[in-house]
Formats: structure tokens, sequence, C-alpha cells
């Protein structure tokens, strides 16, 4: 596994702990935790209000509540680097569909069977959404 890869998982955990357990966020790093997993879950946490919208309008039937706190981590992280790229550390942006590969392929390992389908329909919507003509 990349070690990109990795440092976007870390902040997928921070923030699933974070969620999970009431705690603030800087508590749930371990203290030689990278600068890139850090920013990356810092800025998810400063553009929550904005992430949890899109995973709302596009999770037809769901609420925000009712989606798994891991899902909503993974869903977090990947919409952050697909919505907003220049938050992302220095050169370490991905393409959109490397944003959706890495978090279904999180979801495969770490959620139930229904997860990866559940996360990549969302993520993929809100792709569709983003490259619209802005016309249309």
């Amino acid at each position: 596994m990349a070690r990109r890869t990795q440092q976007r998982r870390a902040a997928v955990w921070a923030l699933y702990q974070s969620d999970l357990l009431g705690r603030p966020l800087e508590t749930t790093f371990e203290r030689d935790t990278h600068q890139f997993t850090r920013v990356l879950a810092t800025e998810v946490v400063g553009h929550q209000d904005e992430l949890d919208a899109l995973i709302s309008r596009h999770a037809s039937g769901w609420t925000l509540a009712r989606i798994a706190p891991l899902e909503r981590a993974i869903l977090r992280v990947a919409l952050l680097e697909m919505t907003r790229p220049e938050l992302v550390p220095g050169e370490h942006a991905i393409p959109a569909e490397g944003a959706i590969d890495e978090a279904v392929q999180t979801a495969k390992e770490f959620c139930g069977t229904d997860a990866p389908g559940f996360v990549n329909g969302i993520l993929a919507a809100v792709l569709r959404e983003q490259r619209l003509p802005a016309d249309a």
C-alpha cells in the first residue's frame, strides 16, 4: 500500500475515533502522526458542514446520523480531496477518481459488505455533479 494511502487511512481513523468517542481530533493522533495526516483530518473537521451537506444531498433515503461513523469518515476524507484539492498539503492532491478508488478500497477492507457500493455511489454522484456544465 502506498504511503499516502496509509496516511489517508490514518486520517480516516483519527476522524472516526473523534466522532465515535466524542473526543477532540487532536487527541486521536499518535505522537508520530505524519503532518499530511494531521492537515487532512483537520481540514475535514474545518469543512465538515460543507462535506456533510454533500453526503446528505446524495445519500438517497439515508440521514447522516444513520451512516456508520467509519463510512462517514471515509466519505469526508474523499470528498475533501475531491472538492477542495487546494486544501491538501503540497503536491499531494490526487485526481477525484483516485480519491474514490481509495475510499472504496478502504470501505472494502474495513466496513460491511454494502459499504463499498454505498461509498462509491455517493462519491460518483458528487463527481458527476461537479462535472456538469454550469448551464446544465
